[in-house]
């Protein structure tokens, strides 16, 4: 029996190519292995002509795990692995029978802690820019003189004091109107959208500030929320916003109507000093009455060369040359109007003359007289008439008739 022993087990051995093949199918059918995620750092890295093969190190086991990306997922990658980077994987276990070694296929890189934190805002922000969120023309307008002031913040914060100490010094009497909310942590974002909420339902406030007094930056991310970003966009009364962070700009600040660094900043933006005021109205006043002495100086120095002007002129000769000019003018009308009428005189004279010439009556006063027959007609020829027959002679003084006793030819 011992002599067979070699025979049993070189029947029931695997080769190396069968033990592969079934690590192999082990590996590539389990589901939790074909879509897992795995994070690490990046110790090396070196690119093929088939694509970009890496190792991804557990930093505090020191295990590893070998990394492929193709070339035809490379360009897919958010991140591209880079030695010493945190990364989040996605791939599939995949077992390299050549070397009997198995390797992550990597579908998609994401940057892992404060580089998936820059990568989600990134995105973020590519999305509210999209959505036209940080376009100028949304930027509305502070009120220069506002009677109400909404501020959010919190009531334990450093900023509600600075804010409410600058608005008592600059405009004494303003109404401030404090929505409280929590400016840090994981209820911060839904706690500043009720205190923004809560102004709009007041209705009062003409200008809202948003503001806290800095920090680190992990403690500013509400101001980057999505949430609170909407709220500040959509607030129905004009946002500034005073962070209180000198470097960093969060998705707050840029959606907001007008941005500044501090609470202090943002209550001296909101509301004008009095004093200033006070200042501007008396330079005012000055420049008024500098503009009305210039004007009336101004009036009266055109007056004054009117005066000389006229002076100049001698208008009462002037006067005296036109009335001159006037008469000179009428006699030579009444000398044309004259002379014309006496020639119309003359011209009806003449024709009076040519009329009294042509008048039958005047040619028998010569001694002419006319003789008409019964009928009216005047007698022209002898031969007309015949003997016994009445005429009508008419005279230059009365009408005679007379009887036709002979006719001679």
């Amino acid at each position: 029996m011992t002599a067979d022993y070699p025979d049993l087990i070189a029947e029931t051995a695997l080769s190396v190519a069968g033990l592969t093949d079934y690590i192999r199918f082990l590996l590539e059918q389990d589901e939790e292995l074909q879509r897992v995620w795995v994070t690490g750092e990046v110790s090396s890295k070196s690119h093929h002509r088939s694509g970009l093969f890496f190792t991804l190190q557990d930093p505090n086991s020191g295990a590893a795990i070998k990394c492929v990306a193709w070339n035809s997922q490379l360009a897919k990658l958010a991140q591209i692995p880079v030695p010493g980077e945190q990364l989040i994987i996605l791939g599939s276990i995949r077992l390299y029978p050549q070397r009997g070694e198995y390797q992550l296929s990597v579908w998609q890189a994401l940057p892992a802690g404060v580089g998936l934190q820059a990568l989600r805002l990134q995105q973020l922000r590519k999305r509210l820019e999209a959505e036209g969120f940080f376009e100028p023309q949304r930027k509305r307008s502070l009120p220069r003189h506002p009677q109400a002031i909404a501020v959010v913040t919190s009531l334990t914060a450093a900023a509600w004091g600075d804010i409410q100490k600058t608005l008592k010094q600059r405009y004494p009497g303003l109404h401030v109107i404090f929505s409280p909310a929590t400016v840090q942590g994981e209820q911060a974002p839904e706690s500043i959208v009720k205190a923004i909420q809560r102004v709009e339902q007041d209705g009062r406030a003409e200008v809202l500030i948003l503001s806290r007094g800095g920090g680190a930056v992990e403690e500013l991310a509400c101001f980057n929320d999505e949430r609170v970003v909407r709220a500040v966009a959509c607030c129905s009364i004009p946002v500034i916003t005073g962070i209180g962070h000198q470097r960093d700009e969060s998705l707050v600040d840029l959606v907001a109507d007008v941005s500044v660094h501090t609470p202090t900043a943002a209550a001296e933006r909101v509301v004008p000093a009095v004093a200033e005021l006070y200042t501007q109205h008396r330079q005012r006043v000055v420049a008024l009455h500098q503009s009305v002495h210039y004007s009336l100086k101004t009036a009266q120095n055109q007056l004054e060369e009117m005066r000389n002007r006229l002076r100049r002129l001698r208008l009462d000769r002037q006067m005296q040359q036109e009335m001159q000019e006037l008469s000179w003018k009428r006699q030579q009308l009444v000398g044309a109007t004259t002379t014309q009428l006496q020639q119309a005189r003359q011209h009806v004279e003449m024709l009076r003359q040519k009329l009294a010439t042509l008048d039958p009556k005047a040619v028998l006063q010569r001694g002419y007289a006319v003789v008409r027959q019964q009928n009216g007609a005047i007698a022209r020829s002898a031969a007309e008439l015949a003997v016994g027959e009445e005429l009508l002679v008419q005279l230059g003084q009365g009408e005679v008739k007379v009887r036709v006793t002979e006719v001679k030819e």
